[in-house]
């Protein structure tokens, strides 16, 4: 047993872009069980869209003011400048919360984030629950780590120079390492052989037991990731991973930008056109949301590669700017000009 029962539990949500960190955690917000939530979600762009999500659940255990939106960059890259204040935002507000949810960008290392709860000033306050990474499933069936990697593999085949795995597979292999949980999304699309294909795939960078789950939609028994009392921190050190000898890391492999356009007038056009910009261009990841013109309710709009997702999510607010703003999300040298006259078309 250790001794972290009277600091407050998080639990670090990490994986890929796209992956369904989102998902699960609207899922495990919806169903705490009566657990008082609060969550720090790490964007990866300009505009809220995560955020955005959670506060559409509507759940009462989980007040809009206890989401707290970093949105200055990678997480593990700006721990001090931007998680610590976060983590002092909460825990002032004098409300009472029982468990916090972390959910990193899809780039970050998680060893870095957990680190930072070995500072005193963290410590004495919080302790890290378990480290849940959520991996996507159909990717890993079909050899990827993520919908799209066909881009990146011909731009490491063409470099003679490099002699070392992609960014993407590091980044993925580092989440892997520090799992104390594996979340096999979207297993609603997989079939038993390819669910098969998919665990062996993660398992083959398992460095010790951890157990897999395979979730659809993102449900999961809260009482199977909420109340772990792992406190990762004290065995943080015995994960390796790639980055252990590097003072620091960069993204410079990816490139974000926000897309603003007018109302639209189908959601399966708007579908169309993301599927076909993302097969095109170098899209790994695009979200955001959507005004369909003579529709009172607000469309979400998720991609992973070409593989494109969308729904109403609620109904847009008194006051409320009606808009489509879509955050893109792709390998180093995606063309904005490109990707912004498919969706426009």
């Amino acid at each position: 047993m250790n001794t972290s029962v009277q600091r407050i539990p998080c639990t670090v949500v990490t994986g890929f872009l796209g992956a369904g960190k989102t998902t699960l955690i609207r899922n495990l917000i919806e169903n705490a069980g009566g657990r008082k939530l609060a969550v720090i979600v790490n964007e990866f762009g300009d505009v809220g869209i995560d955020g955005e999500i959670l506060r559409g659940c509507g759940v009462e255990n989980c007040s809009e003011e206890n989401i707290v939106e970093l949105a200055n960059g990678c997480i593990c890259c700006t721990v001090a400048d931007d998680f610590v204040p976060a983590l002092d935002k909460i825990l002032s507000r004098g409300t009472e919360v029982d468990h916090i949810l972390i959910e990193t960008s899809g780039l970050a290392l998680p060893k870095p984030l957990v680190q930072a709860f070995q500072w005193p000033a963290v410590r004495n306050r919080v302790t890290v629950d378990s480290v849940v990474a959520v991996v996507d499933g159909p990717a890993l069936a079909a050899g990827e780590v993520t919908g799209d990697r066909d881009a990146l593999e011909q731009q490491r085949a063409a470099d003679e120079s490099i002699d070392h795995d992609d960014p993407v597979e590091e980044v993925f292999e580092d989440q892997v390492a520090c799992a104390d949980l594996i979340v096999l999304s979207k297993s609603d699309l997989l079939d038993d052989a390819a669910r098969r294909r998919a665990e062996a795939a993660v398992a083959e960078h398992l460095p010790r037991a951890v157990k897999i789950v395979a979730v659809a939609n993102g449900r999961i028994d809260a009482g199977a990731v909420l109340g772990l009392g792992l406190a990762v921190e004290d065995d943080i050190e015995n994960r390796k991973t790639h980055h252990d000898d590097e003072e620091d890391h960069e993204h410079d492999d990816f490139d974000s930008f926000v897309i603003e356009l007018p109302a639209i007038a189908s959601p399966e056009e708007l579908a169309r056109k993301v599927a076909s910009a993302a097969e095109a261009e170098n899209v790994l990841r695009l979200k955001g949301f959507a005004h369909v013109e003579g529709k009172p309710m607000r469309l979400l709009v998720q991609a992973v590669g070409p593989r494109v997702s969308h729904h109403y999510d609620r109904a847009w607010e008194a006051g409320e700017e009606k808009a489509t703003r879509l955050v893109v999300i792709g390998l180093k040298g995606l063309d904005r000009a490109a990707v912004e006259k498919l969706l426009a078309a």
